[in-house]
């Protein structure tokens, strides 16, 4: 993502303008897939790799196939729902996959119901719950709506992975 950003900067944005879900727009499709890698500034980026950090340390403590595959379910499904749902405009930025491994690990507890699946939601929900308020529209240049249709996909992952996973045993 810092890569990325750098060249972003250096291209004069035309990265984060071409790469961002524009809604309902054929040519904002793309967007789906890269538009959580792509940032509007420094402290977009910096905010966004802290959270994606923690809540990805959570997840990889399941392995890295669980991560890849949550976060590639998780990135689809908040993109696609952005692109369909959403505001009009140039939506950016790896909120929507953040949100998508907080209400994972949240979820998960639930769905699973082991031992570390509850002590990671306890966690989460005890640093990290305040992130709830996150849905809400609070500012016009904030996309909601990556937060909360990430939120709904990490949901939906946690019961797809926990049924994959009870199949499996």
């Amino acid at each position: 993502m810092v890569v990325i950003y750098i060249l972003d900067v250096f291209t004069g944005g035309l990265l984060s303008r071409l790469g961002g879900i524009h809604p309902r727009n054929p040519f904002g499709l793309v967007g789906i897939v890269t538009s959580p890698f792509l940032h509007g500034g420094i402290w977009h980026l910096i905010n966004n790799l802290i959270g994606l950090s923690v809540f990805s340390f959570l997840c990889l403590l399941r392995g890295e196939r669980f991560f890849i595959s949550s976060s590639a379910s998780i990135i689809l499904l908040t993109g696609a729902l952005v692109w369909i749902f959403a505001r009009n405009g140039n939506h950016i930025g790896a909120s929507g996959w953040i949100f998508g491994l907080w209400s994972l690990s949240i979820a998960l507890a639930w769905f699973e119901r082991s031992v570390m699946s509850i002590l990671i939601g306890i966690f989460v929900v005890i640093f990290y719950g305040g992130m709830v308020f996150g849905v809400l529209p609070t500012r016009s240049y904030i996309s909601f709506e990556a937060h909360l249709f990430g939120a709904i996909a990490g949901v939906i992952t946690a019961a797809a992975m926990a049924k994959k996973s009870r199949a499996s045993d």
